[in-house]
């Protein structure tokens, strides 16, 4: 077990050593879509990257129709992996849309030997989704 401080030392070396191995800038919430956004999650047990929907529910319903008419785009090019759910549920309760990809393999941001595969699955990824983004954002804002 590691104390708190000992678990946010070790979540400060990840993204740090993340940004020093893949120096980019990376669209994150800068999609210039209200409520939409991408996203990176690395715990004790899994790594994921997201396309969050967060906005209010009528403009979620609206981007999700039309991501959902572009999933087997997305699948078929991009993430054959995205996994889709229109009601995904936040630790903190809060219900949002997500489409993301998680690693399949045992990951743990206390485990360093793990961190060398979460990073480039997070670059390749997200990279991936950016480029689905990009190519397909005319079709997607509201």
């Amino acid at each position: 077990m590691f104390s708190r401080e000992e678990s946010k030392k070790l979540r400060q070396q990840f993204w740090t050593s993340f940004g020093k191995s893949f120096p980019r800038k990376w669209i994150m919430y800068d999609t210039k879509i209200k409520g939409f956004s991408f996203k990176f999650h690395f715990d004790n047990k899994t790594a994921i990257v997201a396309l969050d929907l967060e906005d209010d529910l009528e403009n979620r319903i609206n981007i999700w129709e039309k991501l959902l008419a572009l999933k087997n785009v997305l699948k078929n090019e991009y993430l054959p992996e995205a996994i889709f759910e229109e009601e995904y549920y936040l630790e903190n309760g809060k219900e949002i849309s997500r489409i993301y990809v998680q690693i399949d393999q045992k990951v743990s941001i206390h485990n360093k030997n793990t961190w060398r595969d979460v990073m480039e699955f997070f670059n390749k990824n997200m990279s991936l989704f950016e480029a689905f983004f990009l190519d397909f954002k005319e079709i997607i804002q509201p």
